[in-house]
């Protein structure tokens, strides 16, 4: 391979590249060298060294595929928010203090993934979701005190690595306004602190990185500030110029490609092209086609390289390559080089179409993975006159698939497209207001104060995962693995009945995932084999596709929910997935609007609701985490979305009777600017993530005078660790003093499905007897 990274420059002048690639491995080789090590069941130079050999292979892939510039340092053990921590040296002390030697490659590990998962009585960082997307990354921890230390290990040994291999790749480094605008103050510091303060304090380790990176023969880093898409007030574009005026002042250093996606840049563009970085990689996708509009009216990039992101990154349909040409033309002449991306890093999309085992054929030929995007990629760069014969029937081939979705049955049916029409605002209301519905629901279900309850799953065992295995490849009918589900729903009824809960789940055993298992049973998705995608440190997951319009044939959760009622005198609640998470957490159509879609699904789980309600279950929790992941990242949009997303809640919900009380459950982002939309949605009961925030949103809740009941979760169940009696006791207390304990509900943060039975028992049996505590100082 050429160590020149423009040596295999496509015909037209434009490079082929992206911003990164997905790190799972097409058999998430990742997650199991990963898990493998935790369980010691392997060291530290196994997990490296099977890190080292995905990345060498992403690496080869990339190349095959045509792309000219390739990333490196996009590669992560866990997440790369968390690397970069690492990177600058912001490791909390009791990390630190956990893992005191790191003088070894296990060492070092060891307090990274103690960062990442906490260990013993270490709580770890808290995480949340990645700007609007389904992943996940770990806050940085920061403070007035805190001092940065430059560690270039990684990005250095990675391309490194790689040169090694043959190949000058173009290391990818998160930006410091981005890491420091992600990152929050440290548990028990002074919660006003903005970590934008510190930014003086890591230009100069920037600076440094760049210098070593230069030295090392980088010739380009790619440096990303994706939080520049969100609204920035003056003060700080004004911190943009700076830092990146001072960054191209280096002498010796690699030509900068800052990148940012996911949205349009706005006032930042103009910013960012008076500086002398040396390029631009803008998104053209979606909301993002803006920029070009921007672009043109700042009247380009002279002197610049410009990176356009015009096939999307986020999404898995094949790109309408007459349109794609036709922003490139547009293009053309904004910048002294425009070169060809997907819209962000591929992170977000599964690695392979080829690997589906199951696919209809004529629908595989509308979808793109993140190997199909590649060829994508390559042939735009390529150009129209530069590969015509090719490119023509690229062409041809585009069009038809477009006119096939166009005119599918599987696409378009005119009987859920009627129902959605005939809607009409009764439809989106209770019969009964909160107060006169909580009078209504304390009288039929009997609940003692503080009552306690879990989000919905409990583990997934390996007996539960195999049983699936062997109905799908035919080893076990039906009625045996029904039965299998039975007795672990008795297994689970049982165990909260001794723990002593007072609402009580049936466990979803039959649920491999809380979209999948519905999309399953909905008409309009499509469920993939192997379409795994990241969506934090080793947990993937397999986002549905909606290809058509949304109904439900048949009931989706009754038969189990009434026979875990069947089994006790306690209320048991029906789980459902919202409308609008099972959006966000699947791929979208692209040929209908979002809001036209989430009213197609309410519609189909507003029937399961009311046949649940039917058959005795009046605790029916609808869950909706995804709510504020959705939330468009800039301003201007965000009150059409939220207006669609409360109507297609209460459009699935509206048909409970006032003795059915509805719950929903949100997790893993920041609250505070939806609190009044929350209030909106007009739940009965909201449980949310509160653990790793220090029970912060109780008194922000309490601030905004929410009016209904809440549950935030007093167990972190996204860490091993098992929370003493008194340490959930003292959250207890300090929340009971912030909202009205006849208000409160207790609860973990999230489902227990990625735990283990011993430690998802010890702390239920922790919760419980901490809040017998807490009622009894009540009174």
């Amino acid at each position: 391979m050429s160590e020149n990274p423009t040596a295999t420059r496509s015909r037209s002048g434009s490079t082929a590249t992206v911003y990164g690639y997905p790190r799972q491995g097409p058999h998430r080789q990742l997650k199991k060298a990963v898990e493998a090590y935790w369980a010691g069941r392997s060291n530290a130079d196994t997990l490296l060294a099977a890190a080292r050999d995905l990345r060498l292979q992403r690496l080869t892939d990339m190349r095959e595929a045509g792309l000219d510039e390739v990333p490196s340092n996009d590669f992560s053990l866990y997440d790369h928010v968390l690397d970069t921590a690492w990177m600058l040296g912001a490791i909390p002390r009791r990390h630190v203090d956990a893992v005191p030697d790191v003088r070894t490659p296990a060492g070092r590990l060891d307090r990274y993934f103690a960062m990442a998962r906490g260990a013993a009585i270490v709580a770890p960082l808290e995480m949340t979701k990645w700007f609007d997307t389904n992943y996940h990354y770990l806050v940085p921890e920061l403070g007035e005190d805190t001092v940065f230390v430059l560690d270039p290990s990684k990005p250095l040994a990675e391309f490194l690595e790689a040169k090694t291999a043959g190949v000058i790749t173009r290391p990818v480094i998160l930006g410091p306004l981005t890491f420091l605008q992600l990152a929050k103050a440290a548990p028990g510091r002074n919660a006003q602190f903005d970590p934008l303060t510190l930014l003086e304090r890591i230009v100069p380790l920037y600076a440094e990185l760049l210098g070593r990176l230069h030295q090392a023969g980088a010739q380009w880093v790619q440096i990303d500030e994706p939080i520049l898409v969100i609204d920035q007030p003056a003060a700080v574009l004004a911190q943009v110029d700076h830092v990146y005026r001072t960054l191209a002042a280096i002498k010796d250093r690699p030509k900068l490609l800052l990148a940012t996606y996911f949205d349009q840049l706005g006032d930042a563009l103009p910013v960012l092209a008076a500086t002398e970085i040396d390029g631009l990689a803008m998104d053209f996708t979606g909301p993002a086609a803006a920029n070009l509009i921007h672009l043109t009216a700042i009247g380009g990039l002279p002197g610049k390289r410009l990176v356009a992101g015009i096939i999307d990154g986020r999404n898995i349909w094949r790109t309408d390559l007459t349109e794609a040409f036709n922003t490139l033309a547009a293009l053309r002449g904004l910048a002294d080089q425009v070169d060809v991306a997907a819209s962000c890093s591929l992170l977000h999309v599964p690695i392979d179409l080829a690997l589906e085992r199951n696919l209809d054929p004529q629908i595989g030929t509308w979808l793109a993975f993140a190997r199909q995007k590649l060829d994508e990629i390559t042939l735009l760069a390529a150009g129209f006159d530069a590969a015509r014969r090719t490119t023509v029937a690229e062409l041809m081939a585009s069009e038809t698939r477009l006119v096939e979705r166009a005119h599918s049955p599987i696409v378009f049916v005119d009987a859920v497209r009627r129902r959605a029409a005939a809607v009409t605002d009764a439809d989106l209301h209770r019969t009964g207001r909160y107060p006169q519905r909580h009078i209504a629901q304390q009288s039929h279900l009997v609940l003692p104060a503080l009552p306690t309850t879990t989000i919905g799953s409990f583990p997934q065992t390996s007996e539960l995962r195999r049983a699936r295995a062997l109905l799908r490849s035919g080893q076990i009918d039906a009625n045996t693995y029904d039965e299998a589900m039975r007795a672990e729903i008795r297994s689970v009824i049982a165990q909260q009945t001794d723990l002593g809960l007072d609402v009580l789940v049936h466990g979803e055993p039959e649920r491999n995932d809380m979209v999948q298992y519905f999309a399953e049973q909905l008409t309009g998705f499509l469920a993939t084999t192997d379409g795994w995608v990241q969506s934090y440190g080793t947990r993937y997951i397999r986002p549905p596709i909606i290809v058509g319009d949304v109904s439900r044939p048949a009931p989706m959760t009754v038969q189990w929910a009434t026979y875990a009622q069947s089994l006790t005198a306690a209320p048991v609640k029906g789980m459902l997935t919202g409308p609008v998470t099972m959006l966000a957490w699947s791929f979208v159509r692209d040929d209908l609007p979002l809001a036209d879609t989430a009213r197609q699904v309410a519609l189909a789980l507003r029937d399961e609701v009311q046949d649940l309600q039917a058959a005795g279950i009046t605790v029916i929790q609808v869950d909706e985490p995804a709510l504020r992941e959705t939330l468009p990242l800039r301003a201007a949009g965000r009150a059409e979305y939220l207006k669609w997303a409360v109507e297609a809640f209460r459009l699935t919900t509206s048909g409970a009777d006032d003795e059915t009380q509805i719950h929903t459950h949100m997790c893993y982002a920041e609250f505070d600017d939806i609190l009044p939309t929350i209030a909106e949605m007009d739940a009965d009961v909201i449980s949310l993530e509160a653990a790793r925030s220090d029970m912060a949103i109780v008194k922000n809740f309490a601030a905004a005078g929410y009016p209904n009941d809440i549950g935030p979760g007093v167990w972190d169940i996204h860490s091993p660790r098992v929370p003493a009696t008194e340490e959930i006791a003292a959250r207890l207390a300090r929340i009971v003093k912030e909202f009205p304990p006849e208000r409160l509900w207790v609860n973990p943060d999230c489902g227990l499905k990625t735990r283990g039975y011993r430690e998802v028992q010890a702390s239920l049996s922790n919760m419980v007897a901490a809040t017998t505590t807490v009622r009894t100082q009540l009174g």
